[in-house]
């Protein structure tokens, strides 16, 4: 019998000082039972990101389905505006999202995501819609141990850093832009 999805639910709240966005949104998080609290939690990271006014972006079937990103917004019509990948995604893939979306994001963490990019960024030369940022290993895990079942996240961001709070700690995240 296969393992079931994990629901998280979130109550997360926007001060985003870079971009002027503050909101607040209702979330419900679907945890693949491969997937490490710490990797829901940069999921959520990245929706505090990229969230704005005309709520558009949703968090997909991510590890469910490989033809999926972690986030996407699209448009009316279906197509793919904004593609949002967390973690170290092969350079076959961000070329197949970048051929798919107007803009992909990779937000990369972990230990070798240094070295990840050294090793795919020659390749991803030629496509003009990738971003690429990159988180430190030791704030990531703080990040994780934010995971709760039920969470109220505080994310307020300001000068590329991101303050999370909430009711089990905080973390401080510096996100380095590489592209």
């Amino acid at each position: 019998m296969a393992l079931r999805a994990t629901i998280y639910k979130a109550d997360l709240h926007i001060a985003d000082n870079d971009r002027g966005y503050y909101a607040s949104h209702a979330l419900t998080i679907a945890k693949h039972p491969s997937e490490t609290d710490e990797r829901m939690m940069l999921r959520l990271l990245a929706y505090a990101l990229f969230a704005d006014s005309d709520e558009t972006l949703t968090f997909t079937r991510g590890l469910s389905d490989t033809d999926e990103p972690d986030l996407w917004r699209k448009d009316l019509t279906g197509a793919i505006q904004q593609w949002i990948e967390t973690g170290l995604p092969d350079e076959r893939r961000i070329l197949k999202a970048c051929a798919r979306a107007e803009e992909v994001v990779v937000i990369a963490f972990g230990r070798n995501a240094r070295l990840w990019w050294k090793g795919v960024s020659a390749g991803l030369e030629r496509v003009s819609n990738l971003r690429v940022k990159v988180l430190e290993p030791q704030a990531t895990a703080t990040l994780a141990t934010l995971a709760a079942r039920k969470m109220s996240l505080n994310v307020n961001i300001q000068d590329a850093i991101a303050w999370i709070s909430s009711d089990n700690g905080e973390a401080s995240i510096e996100i380095q832009t590489l592209r």
